[in-house]
């Protein structure tokens, strides 16, 4: 089944190397844009391990969430849904995957500088919020290691609308635990 995205301004967090990400973004939603760059002892293996981990699903359930998708990997088209709650109280966000990047490799298997690796999901109707977030791993031409996340949202109803300053706050709550679940799967932790 292929439901409609919630909101009407998608694809804006496809943003290949070394297009940045602190412009173009749709009006209307609030923006969360975060860059950490992670000191690992091997850049180029860091890289590789979190573009996996995110493409995995990993960096989602490393941060907390319980991950219930078509497919064990993130591709264009892909539904899935992220529990937050307790054991049973568990509230699951729809999203469909909208793009996804590979790690590029060279012919020894160490990837290539300059790219950036990861994907992108819309909200479906039913998530709390309408819009779309973005996960990046990137190795800059430089060979340093960066990851990024970048959403834009807004409330998907007047109701929620109502209690947005909790939701901001789930949203920061989130991606502090997409940044340490970084680190950790860059590290080899």
């Amino acid at each position: 089944m292929n439901r409609d995205l919630s909101y009407p301004d998608a694809g804006h967090t496809r943003r290949p190397y070394p297009q940045p990400l602190t412009q173009r973004w749709p009006d209307g939603y609030r923006l969360e844009l975060r860059r950490e760059r992670l000191d690992v002892p091997d850049p180029a293996a860091g890289f590789l391990r979190l573009a996996n981990g995110i493409l995995d699903w990993d960096l989602h359930r490393r941060a907390g969430l319980r991950v219930a998708a078509a497919t064990p990997r993130a591709a264009p088209g892909v539904e899935m849904s992220s529990g937050v709650g307790v054991g049973p109280l568990r509230y699951y966000a729809p999203c469909r995957v909208l793009w996804s990047e590979e790690p590029e490799i060279d012919d020894d298997g160490a990837p290539i500088p300059g790219q950036r690796a990861g994907f992108g999901y819309g909200t479906l109707k039913g998530h709390p919020e309408q819009g779309e977030e973005g996960f990046y791993a990137e190795l800059d031409g430089e060979g340093k290691l960066i990851f990024r996340v970048a959403a834009y949202s807004r409330p998907a109803n007047r109701v929620l609308a109502a209690g947005d300053f909790a939701n901001r706050g789930v949203q920061r709550f989130f991606t502090r635990r997409y940044l340490a679940a970084a680190y950790k799967l860059s590290s080899g932790s």
